[in-house]
């Protein structure tokens, strides 16, 4: 039985279209007719252009029959959050405040992509300014339920198939989380490995970039592709990055010892989250050491906020001044609440 091109992960793709199996515009055209079919109820797309993906994966193809030079990503569609700006299409950070917003030029990771020859597809929902007011998308699996933020658009995509890959970014935790609410692989890697130049900044100590795939050699190869230095970047280092898909590929040279931290929100997790943690724990055996968790730890999701909400205030002051009734009311609450966090305090 002939298999669809949309289903290929990102790997099987690039081989396949490497190989001249597949070629770019199928795969392309095979990922607008699964979006077609599922977005409707998923809603994943905040600005999608079939025009132009197509172009792109045209262009792909020319490049690679004329025996020209192809990168890592060859032919590959990849959705963006749109919080990452884009020269030729809107990046609006989920805000009717931004409603249009064209940016003059690309982020440095998007520069990367058309480096490695991806096919932008476009741009996929986010919560408002990525932060904590939810969106209309749904879960590919069960529409009655949360995909998860702010990364909202980028897992559904990947989990229902319109795309082998997507970027997202996180400040806590809206890469991992909602790549675990839809069931695809997410991987945040350390910070400073992408650049967030061209990003929409809410917490310049917290955001990081990350990504999503069907893989774990999925997520690897898009940030081996991504990765580098940018001066324009404060946290970016000016260092090797490690070789993620090679790591992927090979066997642990020793295994690994882990800890599990003791914390005192552990508690607060639901029943079958509980279960599933432990479930995950006792698999591990003995090369779990369990600890109870140092005081600088024990206050870690209140010590986040705090940063968060007081560095989004500092780096959002303007829009926030300019258009503070047109925010939702979790975020006009959470601003009120951030413009009260001292200096001192932050420290």
């Amino acid at each position: 039985m002939k298999i669809a091109p949309y289903t290929l992960t990102a790997t099987e793709a690039v081989q396949a279209i490497a190989s001249g199996r597949l070629s770019s515009v199928d795969l392309v055209k095979s990922c607008l007719e699964q979006i077609a079919d599922t977005d409707a109820s998923i809603k994943a797309w905040a600005h999608l252009d079939p025009e132009s993906a197509l172009a792109q994966a045209a262009e792909c193809d020319r490049i690679r029959k004329a025996g020209l030079g192809t990168g890592p990503l060859h032919g590959l569609p990849v959705g963006l959050k749109d919080v990452i700006d884009t020269r030729d299409m809107p990046t609006q950070r989920g805000t009717d405040i931004f409603k249009d917003r064209q940016p003059d030029k690309d982020a440095r990771l998007v520069e990367r992509l058309r480096e490695s020859g991806a096919v932008i597809m476009g741009k996929t929902v986010t919560t408002e300014l990525a932060f904590v007011h939810a969106n209309d998308t749904r879960n590919p699996h069960n529409p009655e339920h949360s995909p998860g933020g702010s990364s909202s658009g980028s897992a559904a995509a990947v989990a229902a198939c319109h795309v082998p890959l997507a970027v997202g970014t996180q400040t806590n935790g809206s890469v991992i989380r909602p790549a675990s609410f839809c069931g695809t692989f997410g991987f945040k890697p350390t910070r400073g490995v992408i650049s967030r130049a061209g990003v929409l900044k809410t917490s310049d100590s917290l955001d990081q970039v990350g990504c999503f795939g069907r893989s774990l050699e999925d997520v690897a190869l898009l940030t081996d592709a991504l990765a580098g230095y940018d001066q324009a970047d404060s946290c970016s280092f000016a260092r090797p990055r490690p070789q993620m898909r090679a790591g992927a590929q090979a066997e642990a040279p020793v295994a690994p010892d882990l800890v599990w931290f003791n914390l005192p929100f552990y508690d607060r997790l639901s029943p079958d989250a509980h279960e599933g943690m432990e479930a995950v724990l006792d698999v591990l055996g003995p090369r779990i050491t369990r600890m109870a968790a140092a005081d600088t730890l024990a206050n870690l999701v209140a010590v986040q906020a705090r940063i968060h909400e007081y560095e989004i205030c500092q780096h959002q002051a303007a829009v926030f001044d300019a258009n503070f009734e047109d925010l939702s009311r979790e975020l006009q609450l959470i601003v009120a609440r951030g413009r009260k966090i001292s200096e001192a305090e932050y420290t």
